[in-house]
């Protein structure tokens, strides 16, 4: 008989916020916000590339931040944030934190780690 598989957690991931864009793009797609988080918290870290899914691995042990990215069924990218000292976690849509073509002047072109846009977050209640 099979067993389910249980995800087992690396790290825990603090205070969840979770960017209303975000979880608008997740009920939309019928993906439950946990099950992003449990993915996140036991190390599939998601279409990250090969570099940053190597740094994730080295950063569970260092304490550095750790970031993945997921996609749903109708290509919204999830970016997953977990701070370095695991104080918090967000979950974002990728396209809010890092444009792909941005021409404004008051922002930048590219980044190598999310900017926290101003958004507004829907915070996860604590029992």
């Amino acid at each position: 008989m099979n067993q389910p598989t249980r995800l087992r957690p690396l790290f825990r991931p603090g205070r969840l916020l979770v960017a209303s864009d975000a979880l608008t793009a997740l009920h939309a797609n019928g993906i439950p916000v946990i099950s992003v988080v449990l993915k996140h918290i036991a190390g599939d870290w998601g279409i990250v590339s090969d570099d940053d899914r190597q740094q994730n691995d080295l950063s569970i042990a260092a304490g550095l931040r750790l970031i993945s990215l997921y996609s749903l069924p109708d290509q919204t990218r999830i970016l997953v944030t977990t701070e370095w000292d695991r104080s918090g976690t967000t979950i974002e849509r990728r396209e809010d934190v890092v444009p792909d073509s941005d021409t404004r002047e008051d922002r930048p072109t590219h980044r190598r780690y999310p900017a926290w846009p101003s958004v507004t977050y829907a915070q996860e209640a604590h029992a």
